[in-house]
């Protein structure tokens, strides 16, 4: 008498593709591997056994499985301490000032407004206009010749006739002179931050401005008080 071995075997498949097709998302596991490596050798042909290279495959499969699953575990480890992390840093940015590469702030003029700017190229005359929020050009900040790098300037909140101008949003255009050129410079302008929202699936915090909307931390130049 012989036993189908193949037919033997593809019971056992048959019979846990019927036990899981209830539960569609059900994946296959390391111990429902094990189960079905064990069944495929309580049933297969005495006469004829699983040669040694293929029992020898399917044990290597079932250490891949092992290892795929103690890796989406560990990860699942990382993703929760990130998020964890992420929320303590968020609790700790709310109320602080930062600087970050913007024209744009929320100026109190009864205070000096403190930025600074990127010249990429030594000029012989750097300067900032500063624009109230209807567009209007209300005063200049002159700065004169500067070496290349970061160079700061600081605005009174004063217009051109040296009136104090009421607090709210300004915009801040740097510009250069090379010769005959003029050229637009990067400012780096302080803001407060109202408020954070979490990356989603590992995403970036985003940090919420007064006055000036959302950005990124990886933007954030210094964070201050």
């Amino acid at each position: 008498m012989s036993i189908d071995s193949t037919n033997a075997t593809g019971t056992v498949l048959d019979q846990y593709q019927l036990k899981s097709a209830a539960p569609a998302s059900k994946e296959l596991g390391k111990n429902e591997f094990l189960n079905l490596l064990v069944a495929q050798l309580n049933n297969q042909d005495p006469l004829s056994p699983q040669e040694n290279g293929a029992f020898i495959a399917q044990l290597a499969q079932f250490s891949q499985v092992e290892g795929i699953g103690k890796l989406n575990t560990s990860m699942e480890s990382l993703v929760s301490g990130y998020q964890s992390s992420q929320a303590l840093q968020a609790s700790s940015m709310v109320g602080r000032k930062v600087i970050v590469p913007t024209d744009r702030a929320v100026v109190d003029t009864k205070e000096t407004f403190k930025a600074s700017l990127t010249l990429p190229v030594s000029s012989s005359n750097v300067y900032v206009n500063v624009y109230d929020n209807t567009g209007a050009s209300v005063s200049r900040v002159n700065l004169g010749a500067q070496a290349a790098g970061n160079v700061s300037f600081m605005w009174d909140g004063k217009d051109a006739s040296g009136n104090l101008l009421p607090p709210g949003a300004y915009k801040f255009e740097a510009q250069a002179s090379y010769g005959s050129e003029t050229k637009g410079l990067s400012t780096m302008l302080p803001a407060n931050v109202d408020s954070v929202t979490l990356g989603q699936n590992g995403g970036e915090l985003m940090l919420n401005l007064a006055g000036l909307g959302s950005i990124g931390l990886s933007k954030v130049q210094v964070i201050g008080q």
